[in-house]
């Protein structure tokens, strides 16, 4: 891009802004404790505990780990944490195809540390009857956040402390089981909202191995963590639920 008065001045803006951002974690720390207690605060809430792990499986076992939404709540009760995307340039690769670089970053402005992860999104989708590329801006930019959310959960999740993951992870699990509602009106609202990604009730009966009047709190944390693995990109349908139409007896 050409140098001008308009691009200095911005960059200028950003170096202040920046500035301003480590002077105000220096002069206010976090507080560790409170900040704790305000990231368990906040996955008491049913709401969050629901969208706060993804679950896949890999290897012929289940993986479980925070999901996006989690590590977001996590760095903004942590304190003093600057995480985001952007797009930093376009160009074209050797088949034709428009592609955007893109960078996701966590900077913990305490500590100085800094996490950032830089990869290149095509400008494409795939379809059943094959690709094309995309022209419109707002497809592009959906194409760009969804590819940037892995990427800046992991830098998220490699800023903040281990421990203070874990613990929050362990909340989550508590006040699912608390407040797992097995109720037939939940599981009509959660068969809906599987049938978004083309599951039925017979496949989810088919995984649990019983009737849905019949499925225990465990398994709905279970599902719960399916869903949000769906809903994330980070799994597909057909690594969870088999075809079949029988329904199994209850269990």
């Amino acid at each position: 891009p050409h140098d001008s008065a308009g691009s200095r001045q911005n960059q200028s803006r950003e170096l202040a802004e920046t500035q301003t951002k480590y002077l105000m974690a220096e002069r206010f720390p976090r507080d560790e404790v409170g900040a704790m207690d305000r990231i368990l605060n906040a996955f008491s809430r049913r709401t969050l505990a629901e969208k706060a792990q993804y679950q896949f499986a890999r290897g012929g076992s289940d993986i479980a780990g925070p999901s996006i939404r989690a590590a977001e709540a996590i760095a903004q009760q942590w304190g003093n944490m600057d995480s985001g995307w952007r797009e930093l340039q376009r160009g074209v690769d050797a088949g034709g195809v428009p592609y955007s670089e893109v960078e996701a970053f966590c900077v913990d402005l305490q500590s100085r540390n800094s996490k950032r992860l830089t990869f290149i999104v095509r400008h494409w989708r795939d379809t059943k009857q094959g690709g094309y590329k995309l022209k419109d801006e707002r497809d592009i930019y959906e194409l760009c956040a969804n590819q940037a959310q892995r990427r800046l959960r992991a830098c998220i999740l490699a800023s903040v402390p281990g421990d203070v993951t874990e613990a929050a992870m362990q909340q989550a699990d508590a006040t699912l089981k608390a407040s797992a509602d097995t109720s037939p009106e939940a599981m009509a609202k959660m068969v809906d909202a599987f049938s978004a990604f083309h599951v039925t009730k017979e496949q989810i009966e088919k995984r649990i191995q019983r009737r849905l009047d019949a499925i225990t709190p465990a398994q709905v944390v279970s599902l719960k963590r399916i869903y949000a693995s769906l809903r994330d990109d980070m799994s597909t349908p057909a690594e969870w639920f088999e075809a079949g139409d029988a329904a199994p007896p209850a269990g």
